[in-house]
């Protein structure tokens, strides 16, 4: 390029500089180095409101590229989670029943109701009470008719399509589910309620004191018996 096809660039920078375009916007429309647009217009004075629209581009332009960052980073994170995941199923391999039995104990151990003769396990999460239902038939041969559900749900969530959730999930009838427990927002509590379930907490329970006897017979002879030797 020549010396005018230069100055003819030049004299466009200063021009566009002085209607308060940022270097990196001029850069744009003119195939130079961020260096040599500097060069040509370090003594062009910007007014306050070019100055202000500038700034306001750059923290915009900051801002943006923090979600970006936040997202790219979010984005690998989520990959890595689903390789481990990947990586556990395959650790574990298939459950046989005798494995299914232990596994439905220690879920009882931790999530199921200790006191003497009354039965049951809540949760929330669907993959653990659908895993007890079938635990408690297969195991405990409890039939269908002796299983009672009960639901806890945040206020203003919506309660009958919370129920038939769980009743596709059970096959525990409606009729057989317990008044649902509705948990009050308190509204002068600065507490955030950060885990609010769109269909609550499920709660299978069963009325037969003693299969829960021999439930927490199981957990004692898992626990003293088998696990501290």
């Amino acid at each position: 390029m020549g010396y005018f096809g230069k100055l003819e660039e030049k004299l466009k920078a200063q021009e566009l500089r002085r209607r308060g375009l940022s270097y990196g916007e001029i850069l744009l429309q003119i195939n130079v180095s961020k260096d040599t647009i500097s060069r040509w217009c370090r003594d062009i004075a910007l007014t306050k409101t070019q100055k202000k629209r500038l700034l306001k581009n750059k923290v915009f332009g900051q801002k943006k590229g923090s979600q970006v960052a936040a997202e790219n980073k979010r984005r690998k994170r989520l990959l890595r989670t689903k390789e481990i995941f990947e990586i556990s199923k395959s650790e574990l391999g298939e459950l046989n029943k005798r494995d299914r039995f232990l596994a439905g104990i220690a879920f009882y151990a931790s999530e199921g109701d200790k006191t003497d003769g009354k039965g049951g396990v809540a949760n929330s999460d669907p993959r653990i009470i659908k895993f007890m239902i079938k635990w408690f038939k297969e195991f405990c041969k409890i039939p269908m008719s002796k299983f009672r559900g009960a639901l806890w749900l945040h206020e203003g969530l919506d309660e009958e399509k919370a129920k038939k959730f769980w009743c596709k999930l059970t096959n525990i009838p409606t009729q057989q589910f317990h008044k649902t427990y509705i948990a009050k927002d308190k509204k002068d509590s600065r507490k955030i309620r950060k885990n609010i379930h769109q269909y609550g907490v499920f709660a299978i329970r069963f009325s037969d004191a003693d299969k829960q006897r021999r439930i927490m017979g199981w957990i004692s002879a898992l626990v003293d018996d088998r696990i501290q030797k």
